[in-house]
């Protein structure tokens, strides 16, 4: 029945004859279900044959997608790992953290550097501790770089004047002697607590509590030395000595004024609204209008992790596109090789049309072939990528992750691959007439 068949049975029964007469027309249309059945597996079983039958060839076919697959795997792996190196070492420094720094210093049309304002005070941050009701710890610095020396070895390093909150705040650990305390820093003691990276380079690498340091001439106990915690782009934390903050700038360096302040919130997720308490705090004691430029910098721990999530992720797609191509060149293999095979196989094609094979089983068989040359290298690619990665891993030290989204989109892409580049060969086998096939040498 066709359209003009439903119309008329519209108009003789109305609304009920017409879904009667469709539903005979859907069921003269589909296929039984056990036909179907039958259909997939034989056509399974004849793709699998044909692609026995050239071994080689099929071998060297599933290659562009073997070697695409396990480089997606490879790249994705890498680019997760990154990323989560970068937050893990982020977090290494607290991730509720905001930072207070001072700004640029302006006279006229010269721009000082940054950090040139000199506009944080220790009043400040007493301030900030005592009236941000989002702020539970607080750490003052002041941080310069100086000559130390012990006995003939000497190096230059940065010099960080804080209090005792500094660990808590900074989510930093000493791992031998002990951190100097709020008695030390009100009476200038000169202690310090030195970085690991120091203990190679000063001690070579004994024990460094008890010694007596010069710091810019000035003679200092060691009191502790800091567990390793490992560099954060530019900086590292290894590679410094921490004193009280008061020796800092009165004994040493003769400062008025802070370099940062690092203030802990309560709490990840109240760290936009700490912030923005801070900053409404320094810009009142500071006398700055609405309208009026900052003289301090504020940022905190949320805003580095959403930047190297967001590095992290455009590298993941950089790397993944770049693979992809492989993916792009495979594909274009398995339809160049579904061709040839059409080719070869017309007058089998013209035989099984003849004895009452219809346009529906050709495609289907020539896109099972297609789907199961992709998804076997496909397959193989996967274990490719993950002993890719463990490689890349032990020899490189870099830390890979393979998570099982990436698995399923490598398969996923696999599959799509034997669809699309296997649709037109099976559609040209499909549409070949049997006389005309039958007849072709």
């Amino acid at each position: 029945m066709g359209l003009n068949g439903l119309v008329e049975a519209r108009r003789r029964v109305g609304v009920g004859g017409l879904v009667e007469g469709g539903l005979r027309l859907l069921k003269g249309l589909l296929i039984p279900q056990e036909h179907v059945g039958m259909n997939l597996v034989e056509s399974l079983r004849v793709a699998l044959s044909s692609l026995a039958a050239n071994k080689m060839r099929s071998a060297l076919t599933m290659l562009g997608v073997l070697i695409g697959v396990g480089a997606v795997i490879c790249m994705i792996a890498i680019g997760q790992g990154a990323k989560l190196e970068a937050l893990r070492r982020i977090e290494q420094f607290g991730s509720n953290v905001i930072f207070v720094f001072s700004a640029r210093s302006r006279r006229g049309v010269v721009v000082g550097g940054f950090g040139s304002a000199q506009s944080l005070t220790v009043e400040d941050s007493q301030a900030i501790l005592k009236q941000c009701r989002l702020i539970k710890a607080v750490a003052p610095e002041v941080r310069q770089a100086a000559q130390v020396k012990y006995r003939n070895f000497n190096a230059t390093t940065s010099i960080v004047g804080t209090t005792p909150e500094y660990l808590s705040v900074r989510n930093f650990r000493v791992e031998r002697g002990r951190m100097f305390t709020h008695r030390e820093v009100e009476s200038m003691a000169r202690v310090c607590v030195v970085g690991h990276a120091l203990q190679e380079d000063l001690f070579r690498g004994a024990n460094p509590v008890g010694k007596v340091i010069r710091i810019a001439g000035v003679p200092f106990k060691v009191i502790g030395l800091m567990a390793e915690k490992g560099s954060l782009g530019f900086t590292n934390p290894d590679d410094q000595i921490t004193v009280p903050l008061t020796t800092a700038m009165n004994r040493l360096f003769g400062l008025r004024y802070l370099s940062g302040i690092a203030a802990q919130a309560l709490g990840t997720e109240v760290m936009n609204e700490a912030q923005k308490e801070v900053e409404e705090l320094l810009r009142k004691r500071h006398r700055l209008g609405a309208n009026e430029e900052l003289d301090f910098t504020i940022r905190n721990q949320a805003e580095r992790i959403e930047e190297a999530e967001q590095t992290s992720r455009m590298f993941m797609l950089l790397l993944a596109g770049i693979a992809s191509i492989s993916l792009l060149v495979g594909g274009i293999g398995i339809m160049n090789i579904m061709l040839v095979s059409v080719t070869e196989r017309t007058r089998e094609i013209g035989i099984r049309k003849a004895v009452g094979a219809r346009r529906s089983d050709i495609l289907l068989q020539f896109l099972i072939e297609s789907v199961v040359l992709s998804m076997v290298g496909g397959c193989v690619g996967i274990g490719l990528g993950f002993i890719g990665s463990r490689l890349f891993a032990h020899f490189f030290g870099w830390t890979v992750v393979i998570s099982p989204a990436t698995v399923f989109i490598a398969f996923g892409f696999a599959f799509f691959v034997g669809v699309f580049f296997g649709m037109y060969p099976a559609y040209r086998a499909s549409a070949l007439e049997p006389v005309e096939a039958l007849r072709y040498e």
